[in-house]
């Protein structure tokens, strides 16, 4: 569905199916995000039935972080990521050895989520919380050597500028790696995930959540999102090197990896 109201000078841009104000999605995404934060990771294991922890920790380890090495987690406001890193680096490194995971988020409410997980689990140290947007990091030049971004670059308003400014804050030698819903690549499979994702999903959302917009949009935002190859041509346009892409789950979701060289 469109709005057609629009004047014809202003930008606009996908928020689901819908086509909105550009200047309008940023909020609107806070919105959705707002209402499902203290339900957002039960809701990851019920939709997902808990696969989404194995992406995870594929994604974690082909980061394969090293102790004294500093990160950056965007859009990972609940912790997921961040803990992960943390502690695959303790395993090699008890005192963390100098790292320090920095988790950006948008959304203050997901960022509380993730602060209170932490001090329930007693992780009072090598983490930061910060308040920012991904196409306008606040961070200086060459500032990290890691930078991951797990199913969060699908709501950003202008993925290209997202793109650019992880390239900014690497490091030269740093890496980036995304962890998004994709396309599937299975034959039949699609045809079932199309199903769960609009009939089955909205509606989990409504009982675990109480929120079955959200959750629509959640799915529709993932069928707008770039498709693997297209992803990847838009790392390298942003400047990124030696791209790659695995496929998790025939193409459900996809880890794309590259370089700041």
């Amino acid at each position: 569905m469109s709005d057609t109201s629009f004047r014809p000078e202003e930008p606009t841009t996908h928020f689901g199916f819908r086509t909105v104000r550009e200047a309008d999605k940023q909020g609107m995404v806070r919105q959705v995000f707002d209402s499902v934060a203290s339900k957002y990771d039960l809701m990851n294991d019920v939709m997902s039935m808990g696969v989404h922890r194995v992406w995870k920790d594929v994604f974690v380890t082909m980061a394969d972080p090293r102790p004294g090495q500093q990160f950056l987690d965007v859009g990972g406001g609940t912790g997921d990521i961040a803990f992960r890193i943390l502690d695959r680096i303790r395993r090699r490194a008890p005192d963390l050895g100098g790292s320090q995971v920095t988790v950006c988020d948008i959304n203050t409410e997901m960022l509380k989520v993730g602060r209170d997980r932490a001090v329930d689990q007693g992780r009072l140290a090598g983490l930061d919380w910060v308040t920012g947007n991904a196409e306008t990091l606040p961070f200086p030049d060459a500032s990290f050597d890691l930078y991951t971004i797990a199913f969060c670059l699908r709501n950003v308003t202008r993925i290209d500028a997202a793109l650019a400014e992880a390239r900014r804050v690497l490091k030269p030698g740093g890496r980036f790696l995304c962890l998004e819903f994709s396309k599937v690549l299975v034959p039949g499979l699609d045809a079932l995930y199309d199903l769960y994702s609009f009939q089955i999903l909205p509606r989990m959302g409504q009982l675990v959540a109480g929120d079955r917009d959200s959750y629509q949009y959640l799915a529709e935002s993932i069928r707008q999102f770039p498709p693997q190859q297209e992803l990847a041509r838009r790392i390298e346009a942003a400047g990124l090197r030696r791209t790659s892409v695995r496929n998790l789950s025939g193409g459900i979701a996809a880890i794309h990896s590259a370089w700041r060289v």
